[in-house]
Order: C-alpha cells, then sequence, then structure tokens
C-alpha cells in the first residue's frame, strides 16, 4: 500500500484524497514511511518535520469531512529546497553560516503551496547557496543519484530531484539560473521546468527585475507539473515582472495535435561539446517527435554570446548577493562563490552594458529563428551523470572546461534567453543512467511547452521506472 501511495502521480493522489478514497493520514504516513525507508540511502530531504505533517494532514482530512473548499493540492507532501525560507523550520541555504538559521516568514512559493493545500514535509538538499549543478554541502554533504549511489544526482534542485524519484515526494519545488531545475531532473529522470522569469513571480528577492533566477515545479510527470503551475502561477504586486496570465491556464488540458509542426533539432547548440551517450540516448528518440507529427529540421538559432553574457549577468548578481557575506565570512563560503563573486567586482558598468546589448541582439536572433520553428530540441546536460566526489566536469570530449559552470552552457544559453524550458526523461545510458531531452519554447509559451512535452512523455513512459534504491 504504501509504495503504492508513492508512485501514484501527484494528480491521481489529490483525486483520491478529494474523492475520500484515500485520506491525507494515509498518504502522509505512506511518504514518511518511503523517506525513512530510502532517505538514508540517497540523503535528498535534509530536514524532515514530521510530527507537523501529520498533524497537517489530520487538519486537511478534517476540512474535507466538513465539506471545506480545497485547493488544488490538498493534502498532498511536499518538501521545499533548502534555499527557499520557511516558517519556524530551519532553512541553511546549504551554507555553514546558516546551520542553524529558522526563517520568520516563509518565501511567496511557500505561501501558494499551501494555500493550494500542499503540506510541508521538510526540506529538501541543495549545494552551498545553490551554486554549481552538482548536490553537496558542508552541513549535510551529498545527496546521491537513486539510479547509481556512486553518481552525482546533478543540481542545484538535487534533493528534491532525487526524493521525487524515490517516490519520497509527489511533488517538489525548485529554482534555476543556469539548469539548476533541468539539469537534476535529467539526471534522476524526473520532470523539471524553468517557467518563463514572472511566470512563478518570486518574494522575497534582492534584484526584482533580475530574470535569470527563476523558480518553478518538480514532478514525475509533465502532468503533475501543470497541476503544480495552478498553484504557484499567476501575478503578484510583490514582483514587478509577474506575468499577468492567470495560474487556471495549467489547469487546461495538455493533449493537443502536433501534426506539421516544425522544430529544430540541435545535438550539440551548434559547438558545444556533448558527451556521446547522452547524444545517442537523445537520437533515439527522433522518431517519437516525427510520430507524435512533428517536422524535423536539424540546425539551431545563433546562440553568439550567449556564454558571455551569462556569465557577466551571474557575476554582477552573485557580487550583488553576496558581497556582504563575503566580507564578514569569507573563511565559511565555497571557493567557486568566491571565484563568482569577484568577478563580479572586477566588472565595470560597460562590460555590463555591453552585456545587455548583446543580450538583446541575441533574443531577436533567436527569437526570429523560432518564427519558422515552434520548439527548440536540445540535450539538457552535455553529460550523463558522474562521479559524486567530484565538483564538477573539467573536460568533455578533450575539450577543456574553463570554470565549474561551463559544462552547464546547454541550459544557460537558454536562462540567458528567458524562454520556457523542460527535462523530460528520454531514456537511459548503456550504464542505465537517465538522459532527458530539453525542449524550449517560444517567449512565453510556457504552456505549449508543457504540450508538447506531455505528448512526449505519453509515447514514451520513461518515467515509470523506477530507481533501484527504491524498488
Amino acid at each position: 500500500m504504501t509504495s503504492e501511495l508513492c508512485f501514484q502521480t501527484a494528480s491521481q493522489l489529490a483525486r483520491q484524497i478529494a474523492s475520500k478514497e484515500v485520506s491525507a493520514r494515509e498518504v502522509m504516513q505512506a511518504h514518511l514511511s518511503q523517506i525513512e525507508t530510502c532517505n538514508p540511502k540517497v540523503n535528498a530531504i535534509v530536514t524532515l518535520v514530521p510530527e507537523q505533517a501529520m498533524e497537517q494532514a489530520r487538519e486537511a482530512d478534517e476540512q474535507l469531512a466538513r465539506g471545506e473548499a480545497i485547493g488544488p493540492l490538498h493534502g498532498l507532501p511536499i518538501a521545499h529546497k533548502d534555499l527557499v525560507c520557511t516558517t519556524g523550520i530551519r532553512t541553511t541555504f546549504g551554507s555553514p553560516i546558516y546551520e542553524d538559521f529558522v526563517p520568520d516568514q516563509n518565501d511567496l512559493i511557500v505561501e501558494r503551496l499551501r494555500q493550494a493545500g500542499a503540506i510541508t514535509i521538510g526540506k529538501t538538499n541543495t549545494p552551498e547557496f545553490g551554486a554549481g549543478s552538482q548536490t553537496f554541502n558542508e552541513v549535510f554533504g551529498a545527496t546521491l543519484n537513486p539510479y547509481d549511489t556512486t553518481k552525482t544526482c546533478g543540481g542545484s534542485s538535487g534533493g528534491a530531484a532525487v526524493a521525487l524519484a524515490c517516490g519520497m515526494l509527489p511533488i517538489a519545488d525548485g529554482s534555476d539560473t543556469g539548469g539548476s531545475l533541468r539539469n537534476p531532473a535529467n539526471f534522476c529522470n524526473v520532470v523539471g521546468f524553468r517557467p518563463s522569469p514572472g511566470r512563478v513571480p518570486t518574494w522575497p528577492k534582492e534584484m526584482g527585475w533580475f530574470p535569470i533566477s527563476v523558480q518553478g515545479p518538480m514532478a514525475r510527470t509533465v502532468k503533475d507539473v501543470a497541476l503544480m503551475l495552478t498553484a504557484i502561477a499567476g501575478p503578484d504586486p510583490r514582483s514587478p515582472i509577474a506575468i499577468t496570465e492567470p495560474a487556471s491556464r495549467f489547469a487546461e488540458p495538455l493533449q493537443r495535435d502536433f501534426k506539421g509542426v516544425r522544430i529544430a533539432w540541435s545535438r550539440d547548440f551548434g559547438e558545444l561539446p556533448v558527451a556521446p551517450e547522452v547524444t545517442a540516448v537523445i537520437d533515439r528518440q527522433r522518431s517519437t517527435f516525427e510520430s507524435i507529427g512533428c517536422g524535423i529540421e536539424d540546425g539551431q538559432p545563433d546562440f553568439r554570446d550567449a556564454d558571455e553574457v551569462f556569465k557577466v549577468l551571474r557575476a554582477f548578481a552573485f557580487e550583488s548577493k553576496f558581497r556582504p557575506l563575503l566580507a564578514k565570512h569569507r573563511d565559511r563560503i565555497k571557493e567557486t562563490i568566491i571565484w563568482n563573486v569577484e568577478a563580479g567586482q572586477r566588472q565595470t558598468g560597460p562590460q555590463i552594458a555591453e552585456a545587455e546589448v548583446k543580450r538583446t541582439r541575441l533574443y531577436h536572433r533567436v527569437r526570429e529563428f523560432m518564427e519558422t520553428h515552434e520548439f527548440l530540441i536540445l540535450p539538457v546536460s552535455q553529460v550523463a551523470p558522474f562521479d559524486v566526489t567530484q565538483p564538477y566536469i573539467t573536460e568533455i570530449n578533450g575539450v577543456e572546461m574553463g570554470t565549474y559552470i561551463d559544462w552547464m552552457k546547454s541550459c544557460y544559453y537558454i536562462s540567458v534567453l528567458g524562454l520556457p524550458a523542460i527535462s523530460v526523461p528520454c531514456g537511459f545510458t548503456a550504464d542505465g543512467l537517465p538522459v532527458g531531452v530539453q525542449i524550449v519554447g517560444r517567449h512565453q509559451d510556457d504552456f505549449g511547452v508543457l504540450q508538447l512535452a506531455y505528448a512526449f512523455q505519453q509515447a514514451t513512459e520513461f518515467w515509470k521506472q523506477r530507481p533501484p534504491v527504491a524498488k
């Protein structure tokens, strides 16, 4: 019964709770039991509040018994990324500086999830301050890939991806600057969706107009990601870039006829080194996109300047956010963050202005390309899951990576553009390691991306393959 409940989709669980086929307490107890069984093997959930969660599950059942109105996520367990503030629940940001920090307010995404009826069960692991796509920190250690515990789960929403893959959660939140929703989903055979900036408004946020970093949903299926968006999307006056389209858009059916829809198929963005085992897995699914009606053309937009723009804007943001901490706690911050902050300190006003000009030109080159190609099909990550003891990738196909983030260009080129992008399970390498495919849509066409991802997932069903840790 426990395993059956834990591997049902969030949409199924929500329906069953609402119809009283199963109680919120039964669902919560099943997930707590799954955490007890699986979490010691993978270290995905790092702070757990079981008594509080069970009490809130009891209240959820009583609300149903009284016939009160309920939200779309009523009774569903959720854990929040340990970068997100949760009232009364420890939030460390993966940093020894905040090892014992307990916030006195919830971030907006937590507010919305609770208003929709989700019940907080704990926090998921992340690298220090979310920096890097490999989930480890000095507070909690590393999170392991459930398909091979000697490998990384990716990051920075690594704990969330692993918890989903193992049936410890039906839904999870994450965030994405250079790929942190997409990369761990790709490494763990789940779905991670980077929405358009402002689709999921963020608060508090020091740089409210900054579009590179976003929050978004993760789940085992595309339909569950859409379900979660019905709770977390929609405008809020505290976010100056919030998109006004209502969240109800994501409650609409995802089915669509893709006959004749033109997509661009790029194995390497035109220039990036991509490991052969990744390319092989994605190439095998080209026929799947053809079978659902898509017209495929090889090629990609001109991504010139994307690397420079991302690194300038990322360093600018790091310098702004972490300068005070670096001044006070330099000896307690990991070296890669220090490097990024100092890179920002060396930048000049003209450099930042030039990056913005180049970003605008890049956006229009891609926009013009996508006038004739509705979607881009790309690799999520340039490598398969690697040794968990390796902090980051330093070389791909003989090409040296210049910095700790260079191996993530396949994700952060898209971040620079602000386009909606999703990672959907695409298959497995010969060693049994998951590989996702990245689907990118036109400006603010989040729903269209979900529709194509849904059609692909329905045709393939790779998401149903459970990791050895959870069997």
